[in-house]
């Protein structure tokens, strides 16, 4: 870390926020599948609840790209983060007070979601318009790391918070600890909304285009589309996302219920992966400090980690301890953060400050707002297959993705500066 990074306030401030919100989001990723699986234990409605909690976000995301260049990132984010902090404080009330049901969840996903449309460019957006251009890849790595400092240590407490309900009995059948879990996250957005107001933006920063949304998704459309580069691994990823997100959001919570019988291993299972995750952002930064000004094959790398990753998640399906699931998801996060600051910083520095909105919808839309697809044809497969074949089935369409991507796409010449 530089010296002017150690003085950028905006860099303490947007930190600050953003460990926050991660610890909190963490809680929320634990709590709500367990809660539905309580509920409900069906895969297929826990499918429908994380289809509803992504559908908003796949319709709405890229015109709330639009919106982030229009009125500046930092409004529409800070918006996004008191809606959510109301939405999952509603949900905190409805658990602990042990009047949740399966629609209401299913409407408060809903709007979680909606907001979350809005939250994903805004969020990936603010960056270059607060923090100067020769610091932005330092920022990355140290703001993504601490982040994954968070999805390590905000699974391991959602995992305690579980247990202690569970081997207490509160009399809700765990239902108490899961409240606490929501009204934590809750209180996360209220507070990191806070830091975020704090945030000063950059002198000559790109004033907000004023110009007819739908227009403007349609020009952020184009500018990928020229770009061939980006065009061909924004569609890759999107074909990766569609064929198996959902087997990591739904059918994991399963085998920790079905295998490991406790909500306390599922969080274990996340931490794990968090902890790779955080250790493979780790030795990217080094690498990258070591490599400084040397040309990366940002393509070759990305493919080589999906295959790789395919390979652990084949037997996944089969594991009867937590520990064996902890070692996968550990290698597996390793991989995920190896190129995760490298992809991020790439297209940061590629796309236009006054098309960074728009650009990072399309990319989050093609990471995450296809996930309702994934989810709900999961929760309906797993019905009629078993989770060894889920878990394998997943794991060789990645295989075969990142091979014929390999061979028959430009994605191996990318080279990011």
């Amino acid at each position: 870390m530089t010296p002017s990074l150690k003085t950028n306030a905006n860099f303490r401030w947007l930190l600050t926020g953003g460990i926050l919100s991660m610890l909190g989001d963490q809680f929320t990723l634990i709590a709500l599948p367990w809660l539905v699986l309580k509920l409900t234990g069906d895969p297929l409605s826990l499918g429908l609840v994380l289809a509803l909690l992504g559908a908003p976000r796949a319709i709405f995301i890229l015109v709330g790209g639009a919106l982030v260049d229009r009125y500046s990132p930092q409004r529409v984010f800070m918006l996004t983060k008191h809606a959510s902090a109301l939405l999952v404080g509603a949900l905190a009330v409805l658990t602990l007070a042990g009047a949740a049901t399966l629609p209401l969840v299913y409407a408060l996903s809903l709007g979680i979601g909606l907001a979350q449309a809005f939250a994903y460019p805004s969020g990936s957006s603010i960056m270059p318009r607060a923090i100067p251009a020769e610091l932005l890849q330092a920022v990355n790595g140290a703001i993504m790391g601490v982040r994954q400092v968070g999805m390590l240590a905000g699974p391991l407490l959602a995992a305690l918070l579980l247990a202690i309900g569970d081997r207490a009995g509160d009399g809700q059948n765990g239902m108490f600890a899961l409240g606490l879990a929501f009204a934590f996250d809750s209180l996360t957005f209220v507070v990191s909304a806070w830091t975020l107001s704090k945030v000063v933006p950059l002198p000559g920063a790109p004033q907000a285009a004023v110009q007819n949304v739908f227009r403007a998704v349609g020009e952020g459309l184009l500018a990928v589309w020229r770009d061939v580069e980006m065009r061909t691994c924004f569609a890759y990823w999107g074909l990766v996302s569609v064929l198996i997100g959902g087997t990591m959001q739904v059918a994991l919570p399963v085998l920790a219920k079905e295998r490991l019988h406790d909500g306390s291993a599922f969080g274990m299972l996340m931490a794990a992966h968090g902890a790779g995750m955080l250790a493979g952002m780790a030795f990217s930064g080094i690498t990258a400090r070591r490599n400084a000004g040397k040309p990366v094959r940002i393509g070759l790398l990305a493919l080589g980690v999906d295959a790789a990753a395919g390979l652990l998640i084949i037997p996944l399906g089969l594991i009867t301890a937590a520990w064996q699931g902890g070692m996968l998801l550990l290698a597996l996060g390793a991989l995920v953060g190896l190129v995760q600051v490298a992809i991020f910083t790439w297209l940061q520095k590629r796309v236009q400050p006054q098309m960074m909105g728009r650009t990072m919808s399309i990319f989050m839309f093609i990471l995450f707002g296809l996930a309702p697809l994934s989810s709900a044809a999961t929760g309906w497969i797993m019905l009629h297959v078993t989770l060894p074949q889920m878990f394998a089935g997943g794991g060789v369409v990645l295989v075969l993705c990142a091979t014929l991507a390999l061979l028959f796409t430009p994605m191996r010449r990318i080279v990011s500066a």
